[in-house]
């Protein structure tokens, strides 16, 4: 979700806020915690460590022709060793993509663009808010108790097969055990459900882990305890970025735990539980969607803003 155009996301927002059956409104898990209480903040080293796959998410923006040849300008230039395997989509129905191998992690990257929200395709995905479980061929085993956002799970479902293959094929070419995913909004959504996704496909001796930035609520509280349980995620929110907070609680939608919440100060805390409404927090930053402020979507996450704008 970029902001140039986010009208109908605004408009979806303001209709569901008036028309809300607020008497099945969710609490917060972070209620039990006491407000106003101080949190880990994370050391300068630590940001650091998250830099790398900050870029990699800001480049999943960029055109395929451009990231499968690894010249998108400053954000390519920052991981310099990195080396594309593959790399698809279409800016619409599929979210651009792309896979590779970086030998100074020594890991196998993939990265998902977020909504390019000139895009009336790309934007009909995120507001496509029902429920539903996963495909029980993509997901073997998963309990169809636990449901997902319609049109995430669709457009995750478009891409899955692809990409599982060229991991696979990137981890038979280099030595590394470990994948990491990442992207920004509709991206981070998608990997959030890939990490599910390729957890279940490959050995379990390969390490997954996903890091996304203004990651939309992806499904109910089955979900979230699903990923807490079984997903390295950390999920970065940025000051007053409303859309993290979206689709909203009251239609049974859940954050999973492991938020890290850059502050107004831009200290990057460590946010403990599900949906904790500390101020310290997204929820407790950003208490109603009209509150928020768009324009911290797109970041600076630590410099680097995401977008079509960086390609």
């Amino acid at each position: 979700m970029t902001i140039r155009t986010n009208c109908l996301v605004l408009c979806l927002a303001t209709l569901l806020l008036v028309s809300a059956p607020w008497s099945v409104a969710v609490p917060s898990s972070g209620s039990a915690l006491a407000r106003g209480q101080s949190f880990p903040i994370l050391t300068q080293d630590q940001i650091a460590t998250f830099r790398p796959y900050t870029l990699f998410a800001s480049a999943a923006y960029c055109n395929p022709s451009i990231t499968g040849t690894w010249t998108c300008g400053a954000n390519c230039d920052a991981n310099p060793g990195f080396q594309p395997t593959a790399s698809g989509g279409n800016d619409g129905t599929v979210q651009y993509w792309y896979v590779g191998y970086d030998p100074t992690l020594d890991k196998v990257i993939v990265a998902h663009q977020g909504t390019d929200s000139d895009n009336l395709t790309a934007d009909l995905t995120d507001v496509e808010i029902t429920m539903d479980p996963l495909d029980p061929t993509l997901f073997p085993g998963l309990s169809s108790t636990v449901h997902v956002h319609t049109g995430f799970r669709d457009a995750h479902a478009r891409t899955a097969t692809t990409i599982l293959s060229e991991v696979q094929t990137a981890l038979s070419q280099h030595s590394t055990q470990e994948v990491v995913i990442t992207g920004h909004s509709l991206g981070a959504a998608l990997s959030l459900l890939d990490a599910i996704y390729l957890s279940l496909h490959l050995p379990s001796n390969i390490k997954i882990s996903t890091i996304g930035y203004g990651l939309p609520r992806v499904g109910d509280a089955a979900f979230a305890n699903y990923v807490d349980a079984h997903v390295d995620l950390t999920h970065i929110t940025n000051k007053h970025d409303p859309f993290p907070i979206l689709p909203f609680q009251f239609l049974g939608f859940r954050q999973p735990s492991n938020e890290v919440h850059i502050d107004q100060n831009n200290n990057w805390v460590q946010c403990p539980g599900q949906e904790n409404d500390s101020t310290e927090c997204i929820d407790g930053a950003v208490p109603f969607f009209w509150e928020g402020t768009p324009g911290d979507h797109e970041g600076p996450y630590d410099g680097i803003v995401m977008g079509l704008g960086q390609c």
